[in-house]
């Protein structure tokens, strides 16, 4: 196990003798010294994984010890030791990006409980993942093997990625060949399934059939208009699951997610027939034929997806829907911005929907682009890519409109 260098600065280190006898029987390396000054030269000189800071100190105090310590490395670990309580202390060491705060007297558990979690946190982690999923691992490939419904393949895929995204954060991702065999095994068997399954979710009505995308706007956003609330539904053209689930701890800083839900993209799942399902409310057959003047085969040249305004007034006078609404595309900067410049106005319609093409565009780029796909070389890569991109689009523009 590898060891680790601890710098431990506190004006009655000699007290504290017994605390770092602990630690150096538990594998870590201390080097003691009792004044902030001490402290500085030490470290300029030497290659440290964590510091321990007392906070009152005479002459240089343990702030401004830490401040010091911060502008010189600021990537490593500092954990503020005090007997004091006073808020100011804390915020100001807080401010400062400190690992961990604790309280005198110290106990010797507390303090290795803080080292493990600072210093250790990593290889526990991933320690305690790859045995999880190892554990799953059995249950996951029984569960598809057998004969299962729409909603258990859900869970199936949501248990899948769940187990990608833990082990994308583990150190060395030892688990990643076999969660991408498994991930591989699952798609073979869900294709099955759906070829099994796709024309009695379409023509049998006694079917046990899963929400599709021509049902999204019917079933579920429609319901949700309410007298004086405006109702924003946003569309992400493809984005995948995994994805949302890398920006869905963005969102979560503004909104909360109260439900999630995955429908089934109707076949074939390109543009011109599962997002004009959507606005349409209708399948592809019914889209040529109930409005010829919209719908774009595959044999035409012109844009397919271009009609989803029409698209979607036509479904809501269909259904004799008494709204006022909006549709809003978002492909370059400028389109965006003039969305949250007109939010106000936004604010006085029933439905508003907006698509982002963004992730599409990426999707395509990354085929298509030599430096898109060195960006994003490997699914991790790719979401951290698409993470990137929202932090920058929403993540700021929401904090400079709090």
């Amino acid at each position: 196990m590898q060891r680790y260098n601890i710098l431990w600065a506190d004006d009655e280190i000699d007290l504290l003798k017994p605390h770092i006898l602990f630690l150096n029987d538990k594998g870590y390396d201390i080097t003691p010294v009792n004044s902030g000054a001490d402290a500085i030269d030490k470290f300029e000189s030497n290659n440290f994984d964590l510091v321990f800071l007392d906070e009152n100190m005479p002459g240089m105090s343990g702030l401004e010890t830490l401040a010091l310590i911060k502008a010189n490395k600021p990537s490593t670990p500092v954990v503020m030791i005090t007997k004091s309580e006073e808020e100011y202390i804390m915020e100001e060491a807080i401010g400062s990006k400190i690992a961990d705060y604790l309280i005198k007297p110290l106990n010797p558990n507390q303090i290795l409980l803080s080292v493990k979690k600072i210093l250790d946190n990593k290889r526990l982690v991933t320690e305690k993942i790859n045995l999880s999923y190892q554990q799953d691992f059995r249950k996951l490939s029984m569960a598809y093997s057998d004969h299962i419904d729409h909603s258990e393949w859900v869970d199936i895929y949501k248990k899948l990625i769940y187990w990608e995204l833990e082990i994308d954060n583990t150190e060395n991702k030892s688990m990643a060949e076999v969660l991408e065999t498994q991930k591989n095994e699952a798609n073979s068997n869900f294709t099955k399934f759906v070829v099994d399954n796709y024309k009695d979710w379409l023509n049998d009505p006694a079917a046990q059939k899963p929400l599709l995308s021509h049902q999204i706007m019917k079933k579920r956003v429609f319901p949700k208009l309410q007298a004086g609330e405006p109702l924003f539904f946003i569309v992400i053209d493809n984005l995948r699951y995994d994805q949302w689930k890398t920006i869905e701890p963005v969102l979560l800083d503004y909104f909360n997610v109260e439900s999630e839900e995955l429908y089934y993209s109707i076949l074939p799942t390109t543009t011109a027939y599962s997002r004009n399902a959507i606005f349409s409310g209708m399948l592809p057959l019914e889209m040529a034929k109930f409005h010829p003047d919209l719908w774009v085969g595959e044999d035409q040249d012109d844009g397919k997806n271009k009609h989803e305004a029409e698209f979607l007034a036509r479904q809501i006078s269909k259904l004799r829907l008494n709204i006022k609404h909006s549709y809003h595309k978002v492909i370059h900067v400028n389109q965006g911005r003039q969305v949250l410049d007109n939010l106000n106005n936004l604010m006085n319609n029933d439905l508003n929907v907006i698509v982002y093409n963004f992730v599409d565009m990426l999707s395509h780029a990354r085929t298509d682009m030599q430096m898109i796909r060195e960006l994003a070389h490997d699914e991790s890569a790719y979401r951290s890519l698409t993470n990137s991109w929202f932090v920058q689009d929403f993540g700021e523009r929401g904090k400079n409109d709090h």
